[in-house]
């Protein structure tokens, strides 16, 4: 017997109170941008600037321990990792600790590093640093710019891959899904003042990714239906065909969420916040592509050019579009 989150045929009614739900999103996007520039991001080393530190320990590398000694020490925001290589040896125990600029310094005093140090060899006598480095507010600011730069490309590429796929209504309405996306996930870390780092980044065009997936399995099954049903209200095709990918919405976006609540239950602070990122990610991105996508080709409507994708009809062209 398969496991089934939704019947395999359902009947429901997706755009009868659209109104709502569209604007619902609408509202939240418009909170999303007004709580990050209200209270702005939480942005963690990578955008901040710091000092990185790699050390080399005999013992193997105890992160909890690590973080317990440094944090005291009141030198700013503290994010540690163990740096794993096959070519290293069973007494090369490697970490990489990143402590986050503090006002007025692009890097840590030797008097800092010596205290750092110092803190360190209780936990472990044999550890050393193998190396420092510090990341200026310049090169922090690169960091940013290319950030967002990664993103836009990405909203960008989207738009055009879909818009060649299937129709430029069908593009609006994707790329409008992902802007919502991203909008939702970047006010939820402002509002909740969770750190923002690179891995937050990655996180966000992961997302981009999902949703686009999820975003295009219903538009093709539109694209199918309005080939199947020529005469029908694009209204009637649309509800069909979020019907017809339910079962299969559901359950991909259901065994996600169980692997990134284990990742984040068990997975430790390193990558806690992108998986934090990442299930958020996932709900806002099922939700956008039935409410938020489909919506917006419900309201733009869609040409039926039969002459590309039939050649019993072709040369027959006649557009539907619903208030």
């Amino acid at each position: 017997m398969r496991l089934k989150l939704v019947p395999q045929e359902t009947n429901l009614d997706f755009f009868r109170f659209w109104r709502y739900t569209f604007g619902a999103s609408v509202l939240a996007m418009v909170l999303s941008i007004v709580a990050f520039f209200a209270m702005g991001l939480n942005f963690g080393i990578d955008f901040k600037g710091g000092t990185t530190i790699r050390t080399e320990a005999v013992q193997p590398v105890d992160i909890g321990a690590y973080r317990g000694a440094v944090e005291p020490l009141g030198f700013g925001d503290v994010a540690i990792t163990e740096v794993f290589d096959p070519t290293f040896g069973p007494e090369q125990n490697v970490a990489m600790i990143r402590i986050e600029a503090q006002e007025g310094q692009e890097a840590k005093t030797p008097e800092q590093l010596a205290a750092i140090r110092a803190a360190l060899q209780e936990v472990d006598p044999s550890l050393t640093f193998a190396s420092v480095d510090s990341v200026g507010p310049k090169v922090s600011g690169e960091l940013v710019q290319s950030a967002v730069i990664s993103v836009l490309l990405a909203l960008g590429a989207v738009l055009f891959y879909v818009w060649l796929r299937f129709e430029w209504q069908f593009s609006v309405g994707a790329v409008a899904a992902l802007v919502h996306d991203v909008v939702l996930t970047i006010g939820l870390f402002a509002a909740l003042q969770i750190r923002f780092d690179l891995a937050i980044i990655a996180a966000l065009l992961t997302i981009v990714g999902y949703s686009l997936n999820d975003t295009v399995v219903v538009f093709d099954r539109v694209r199918e239906n309005l080939i199947k049903f020529k005469k029908r209200p694009l209204r009637e095709v649309l509800n069909m065909s979020i019907n017809d990918t339910l079962s299969r919405t559901m359950m991909t976006s259901v065994t996600t969420l169980i692997a990134l609540i284990a990742l984040f239950v068990l997975g430790g602070d390193v990558i806690r916040g992108f998986v934090f990122a990442m299930i958020w990610g996932v709900i806002v991105g099922t939700y956008s592509s039935v409410f938020v996508a489909s919506v917006v080709l419900y309201r733009f409507g869609v040409k039926r050019d039969w002459s590309k994708v039939s050649g019993d009809t072709a040369g027959t062209q006649f557009g539907v579009k619903e208030g």
